[in-house]
């Protein structure tokens, strides 16, 4: 076999395994390169989240893209059991698929200070 052959052969090769390794990830994988998630961008700063009212659809699955901005704040929503901390300069993701419809609260739960209880907001999920 003379040696652009062998190369041909070794592209191809390469080419059949990189098929393979796709063909390998799980559905879930596979749903996540088919449809891209919505990212809502939210602001977290002494003492208000921006935006502090969200709206949702039922099994929809978002992404919640935090920058704190003064403070390591927190960010709980107690009805759905989900937590996260915020920590200034980086951007903290919270992946949720919310499953019923409804409003949900949410608040800081990260002491900042004086007015630190007025840090909250809502999620409405909507059918």
């Amino acid at each position: 076999m003379d040696r652009a052959r062998r190369h041909l052969c070794a592209r191809l090769a390469c080419g059949f395994g990189a098929l393979l390794t796709i063909a390998a990830i799980d559905a879930q994988g596979l749903r996540k390169i088919a449809t891209k998630e919505r990212v809502i961008a939210i602001e977290a700063r002494k003492f208000v989240y921006t935006p502090h009212e969200i709206t949702l659809k039922k099994d929809e699955t978002v992404v919640l893209a935090f920058t704190a901005v003064d403070f390591i704040h927190g960010f709980f929503i107690p009805d759905m059991h989900i937590r996260a901390d915020l920590k200034p300069g980086q951007v903290t993701e919270v992946r949720l698929t919310p499953g019923k419809a409804g409003e949900y609260a949410f608040l800081c739960d990260n002491f900042c200070g004086s007015g630190h209880e007025e840090m909250n907001g809502k999620i409405i999920v909507t059918a």
